[in-house]
């Protein structure tokens, strides 16, 4: 460490309120204070709720480090927005248009955050702020200020190279039709998709305009954090750094640096589950005999898609652990006639939030059927899984073809549209066959033996010498001094 580090770094933190951007958040909170900075996060008063317990764990076990909340104030319902709706995951509505509807009003209405970010920014002066790049507003802010504006995505390399290929070259009007297979220009690998497979949003909508604005603040800003780790997407990383931003810092997975099982327990909401009693299930299986199934905070499955998961899981004859976000009060019609019954000691359902990183890391787990968010991605990297690919919507389908056709750590159920929250139907033929293809046969050994590499790649990266590690420390060098 240079002789400039007898200054404190101090790093605000400004994550988009949903699960999926304020668990990757309060990790880099972790890490950074770990290594010495101060780390804020600015979040609203039932956010920070979220985000209290396990900053106490973490300051319980490390008494020096430094993290603290800085509250906003979220008029909600001053702002049209339904009371308490402070978070996207807080959208109950199953009605597909409301939820759109909600979505884009939360997304414009966070811009009320504007003033009262330039005050606190003006009164605490901090070295720097990392702030989602759905607040595309916070540049302005901080430049107002002379603070350095850091993009933070929830991405990595491959789906932001693939997706600023195709905002360049547009290669999917050039092609006869939606289900058309394309190979992205100008990305390495060759990489094939469809237009169907891609958000191809209309610019002129409001929901196109925002995102017009998100991606020039990401050329306007300092550089972009990202949740990667060089040796998992190299030639995406080079290609970041060299033709789409000026700078940017990969200091992942961040999923990696919590490794006590408290925290490993407590990653976004309590478990609906008791921890203790899942792992002792897990306990009396065979190593990579349970296939972990799990969609995510934001997909929401309609009952007859998650009906053909139950019949296809049964069918497949492997044991499993399946997560499923159902409203309680629902009839339970999604699971056929007696199915717990005849899958009993063979399979668990988990209504609610599961302890993922704790099952992904036990070694009974063999493989994980995923919607390929980026922060579920990399825990199963992490993990040594393969995985069967089940993309729904935002950058999920560019990230299945990181998985199946880069990587080659993992098979596709056989997604074809982009279809935001509710997904394309599957049919339990094609489940059965992806897990039993996941789970057992040569290339299934063959999918195993890539991934364990990946995930001592992964560790690798983030200990003392890494690769993912020394990004963090220029980063910490270049912004303190």
């Amino acid at each position: 460490m240079g002789s400039n580090h007898h200054r404190k770094l101090h790093v605000m933190f400004f994550p988009f309120m949903a699960y999926g951007h304020l668990i990757p958040t309060l990790d880099m909170a972790k890490l950074f204070s770990s290594r010495g900075a101060k780390s804020t996060i600015l979040t609203t008063p039932l956010n920070s709720k979220i985000l209290q317990k396990p900053i106490d764990t973490f300051k319980n076990l490390n008494p020096s480090l430094e993290i603290d909340i800085q509250i906003f104030d979220f008029p909600c319902v001053e702002l049209g927005l339904p009371e308490g709706c402070e978070n996207v995951d807080f959208f109950t509505s199953n009605n597909n248009d409301d939820r759109q509807y909600l979505t884009l009003k939360f997304f414009l209405s966070t811009r009320f955050f504007k003033d009262q970010l330039e005050k606190l920014l003006e009164t605490t002066r901090p070295d720097c702020l990392i702030a989602d790049m759905f607040f595309p507003w916070a540049t302005e802010a901080a430049e107002k200020l002379n603070v350095p504006r850091l993009v933070f995505h929830g991405t990595g390399y491959f789906s932001l190279c693939s997706e600023y290929c195709i905002r360049v070259h547009n290669p999917q009007n050039r092609v006869a039709s939606s289900c058309e297979p394309f190979v992205i220009p100008d990305l390495p690998g060759n990489i094939v998709i469809t237009k169907e497979q891609i958000a191809d949003r209309d610019e002129e909508s409001e929901m196109g305009k925002f995102m017009i604005e998100v991606k020039e603040s990401d050329v306007k800003s300092s550089g972009v954090i990202v949740n990667s780790f060089y040796e998992l997407e190299p030639d995406y990383a080079n290609f970041y750094k060299s033709v789409v931003v000026k700078r940017a810092w990969h200091i992942g997975p961040l999923s990696v640096y919590n490794r006590g099982f408290e925290e490993k327990a407590e990653r976004g909401k309590k478990a609906s589950i008791d921890e203790v009693e899942c792992l002792k299930w897990l306990d009396s299986k065979k190593p990579d005999s349970v296939i972990y199934i799990s969609f995510g905070s934001v997909a929401c499955f309609k009952n007859e898609q998650l009906f053909e998961i139950a019949a296809g899981l049964e069918t497949s004859g492997a044991n499993f652990i399946w997560v499923v976000r159902k409203n309680t009060d629902d009839k339970e019609e999604w699971l056929p006639e007696g199915f717990e019954e005849r899958v009993k000691g063979k399979g668990m359902i988990i209504r609610g939030w599961a302890p993922q990183v704790l099952i992904l890391d036990h070694q009974a787990t063999g493989g994980f059927v995923t919607h390929c968010g980026w922060n579920s991605l990399l825990e199963g990297v992490a993990a040594g899984l393969p995985m069967v690919t089940w993309p729904v919507g935002a950058e999920q389908f560019y990230n299945e073809k990181l998985v199946t056709q880069v990587l080659r750590t993992g098979v596709s159920v056989g997604a074809k549209k982009h279809v935001r929250t509710t997904g394309d139907f599957i049919s339990r033929e094609k489940v059965d066959k992806a897990v039993r293809e996941v789970l057992v046969g040569e290339e299934a050994d063959e999918r195993r033996e890539r991934a364990k590499k990946l995930a001592e790649m992964a560790k690798a990266a983030v200990e003392e010498g890494g690769s993912s590690f020394n990004e963090l420390n220029n980063f910490i060098e270049e912004f303190t001094s």
